[in-house]
């Protein structure tokens, strides 16, 4: 009698959990596969770059985007556009220092969904919290998501303004006269995720 009644509860518990999870699946971010470029603006041009992803996950449920996160390993920026082997390790010193990422500080920003709206074919209106130098705030951006077999790949271009993370060396909005020296507020980072069951 006591078997069969164990036998019974296992039985339940284990629909129960079953019912809990159909349809959803979680892809773990592949680090190596997935990029992340950054594209700064200023006066007289432009700087662009890559930093690395050190982890995150994505979420499907009934094959819609429901949850996500990756975070970014700030002391892994690069430069890809100073061809100038002394200047260009001088740039990107410049940007891990206090007037920019404070990497030594602050060695990692978070991007945690917290809303996706589905548009259709894979397309998605995103938003959710950017943690740059422990600083969170908002952002909405476009992403296609899509799904195949046991990979998952997406994509998104998200306009970041680096003054709300404190960042405001070279800002117009906070320092007069800088002439050509003045660097956009805002700058660009092309996501692109790749991540498997």
């Amino acid at each position: 009698m006591k078997q069969t009644l164990s036998t019974g509860l296992i039985a339940i518990f284990a629909i129960a959990a079953l019912s809990f999870t159909n349809g959803t699946t979680t892809y773990k971010v592949n680090a190596e596969q997935s990029k992340i470029a950054w594209t700064g603006k200023k006066v007289t041009g432009s700087h662009t770059g890559f930093v690395k992803i050190s982890s995150g996950s994505l979420t499907l449920k009934d094959e819609k985007i429901t949850a996500g996160t990756f975070d970014m390993d700030m002391n892994t920026i690069t430069n890809t556009d100073v061809t100038d082997k002394g200047y260009n390790e001088k740039f990107v010193g410049h940007l891990k220092s206090d007037d920019f990422f404070s990497t030594a500080k602050y060695p990692k920003s978070t991007f945690v969904l917290t809303k996706s709206i589905s548009k259709g074919n894979g397309l998605y209106d995103v938003t959710g919290n950017l943690t740059i130098k422990n600083i969170t705030n908002e952002v909405t951006f476009p992403a296609t998501i899509t799904a195949d077999g046991k990979q998952l790949k997406g994509s998104a271009q998200i306009t970041v303004d680096r003054t709300k993370f404190d960042i405001k060396y070279g800002s117009g909005s906070f320092f007069d006269n800088l002439g050509d020296k003045a660097i956009d507020n805002n700058f660009i980072l092309d996501v692109n995720l790749v991540a498997a069951k």
